[in-house]
């Protein structure tokens, strides 16, 4: 029997903010532990919650970037479920009244366009962290309160290359929004992954593992592809997939027991008390939407617009510094295609060879611009642009380097000739050679032009005129 895979996706994503959800304490993932807590965070009796006006800002970004319905109307609720890694022992979320919902985004896959709807996005507090030694378990109060967006789609993903691709874009998109640094490394951004399996044809879903806090692409792609395998061999023997939350284990590749669900867990929710709900400004609202920053999929329709392929434009989305960089650079050129190959090729193996983050990448983006007009108006040849580039990185003018070097091109068409008769005077063999066919005759003499000219002459240029005073002896 073959199964058809059934997978949905809630993204969990900490917020780029100066402060906590509910409190005034500092948001900064490398402090020392427990350095960035207050009353609030510590669940001190007597406190009061305050909301953070830029994680709402920030959630109302991400709703209107996923297209989604929003609720102007904001609504906390309590979570009743024991935290030990949340003092006050239970978390402020949005179970009934989310800030967006029926939401979509478009992800690309091997059959084309596909389209994932969005369930729902809600704001919530981030948990604090806990370590786990052999002498005991520890915990780090910093991260406890972090304004949190999760983001939790329909299940309408079929395998993991579909969910990478949602779990890509998602990142990217965020990303560009500034709404957070996406680091997954860092726990600032995770992905819960449910995943059933079904035969084909049948409606009904089927029974789900929910694998939590998966903190890399690599990491969902795994686990994904050994929970289809597990399920499969358990349907395939007769046996029945039980519902239960699982963790991967990096060392085994595997996906690990946690706990064990017979049904929807009641987590007793109702309405905090301590946060009244709190209606929107209609003209504040509007304003965070007329600001929304460039969207990847905004740049790639302008990329294409300037002529470049759908390679290159993915290519420069994929890491909104480098689309930065380009941008910059065609603001002083419209040698759009020719700035994306250098930028592409050249800057980022440089960068890469050299271990240089894009953060601190070295290259003026107006000298880059300046060398590519020399190389369009053939003022210097390719070959001589690599070499240009190579002290352009080091921060020199290209102007300079091509001076220096004494690499401009002669492009005066009367010197060329002036040359070119001097060196078929010189070679009357080679003309003889030209005359009887041979057409190697030709390189042999434009090379000796070029070395006359010190290198200098343009090359396409001398090889038309060398080849017209051939015919004219």
């Amino acid at each position: 029997m073959n199964f058809e895979t059934v997978i949905g996706i809630e993204i969990h994503c900490e917020l780029k903010t100066n402060t906590k959800m509910f409190s005034g304490a500092a948001v900064d993932f490398a402090s020392e532990p427990n350095t960035n807590t207050n009353e609030i965070d510590l669940g001190m009796p007597g406190i009061l919650p305050s909301v953070n006006k830029e994680a709402v800002a920030s959630a109302l970004r991400t709703c209107y970037a996923l297209e989604c319905e929003i609720d102007p109307l904001i609504k906390f609720d309590r979570k009743n479920y024991y935290y030990s890694d949340l003092p006050k022992g239970f978390q402020i979320t949005q179970q009934f009244y989310p800030i967006g919902s029926h939401g979509k985004i478009q992800i690309e896959t091997e059959l084309g366009k596909k389209e994932i709807r969005i369930n729902r996005i809600h704001m919530e507090e981030d948990t604090a962290k806990q370590l786990h030694q052999i002498e005991g378990s520890f915990i780090n109060f910093n991260r406890a309160g972090t304004p949190l967006i999760e983001i939790v789609t329909e299940p309408d993903m079929s395998n993991a290359k579909e969910a990478i691709a949602y779990v890509e874009k998602v990142r990217n998109m965020l990303y560009y929004l500034n709404v957070s640094d996406c680091k997954m490394e860092e726990g600032s951004m995770r992905c819960d992954i449910n995943i059933s399996l079904r035969p084909y044809g049948y409606p009904e879903l089927g029974v789900k593992s929910e694998i939590k806090n998966l903190n890399s692409v690599s990491n969902v792609q795994k686990s994904i592809e050994f929970e289809i395998e597990r399920q499969s061999k358990i349907l395939l023997s007769g046996g029945q997939v039980e519902q239960a939350t699982r963790r991967f284990d990096e060392a085994s590749r595997s996906t690990v027991l946690m706990r064990k669900k017979e049904g929807a867990v009641d987590y007793k929710y109702f309405p905090e008390p301590n946060i009244f709900p709190i209606r929107l400004d209609a003209n504040w609202i509007e304003k965070i939407k007329n600001t929304l920053p460039e969207l990847p999929s905004e740049r790639k329709s302008t990329y294409t617009q300037y002529g470049l392929s759908d390679y290159d434009a993915d290519i420069l989305v994929q890491t909104k510094e480098v689309s930065d960089f380009y941008n910059e650079v065609v603001t002083h050129t419209k040698e759009y295609k020719l700035v994306a190959n250098w930028v592409i090729v050249e800057m980022m193996a440089f960068l890469n060879k050299n271990n240089i983050d894009i953060h601190k990448n070295p290259l003026s983006p107006q000298y880059l611009a300046i060398m590519v007009e020399m190389i369009q108006a053939k003022e210097i040849s390719g070959k001589q642009a690599k070499i240009v580039f190579e002290e352009m990185m080091n921060g020199k003018d290209p102007r300079k380097v091509v001076e220096e070097k004494g690499m401009k091109q002669l492009s005066d068409t009367s010197a060329i000739l002036t040359l070119i008769q001097s060196v078929l005077d010189a070679n009357p063999q080679s003309i003889e050679d030209f005359k009887n066919g041979k057409d190697r005759a030709v390189g042999f003499l434009v090379g000796q032009v070029m070395k006359a000219s010190k290198g200098q002459a343009n090359p396409a240029m001398t090889n038309k005129m060398l080849v017209e005073e051939l015919k004219k002896r």
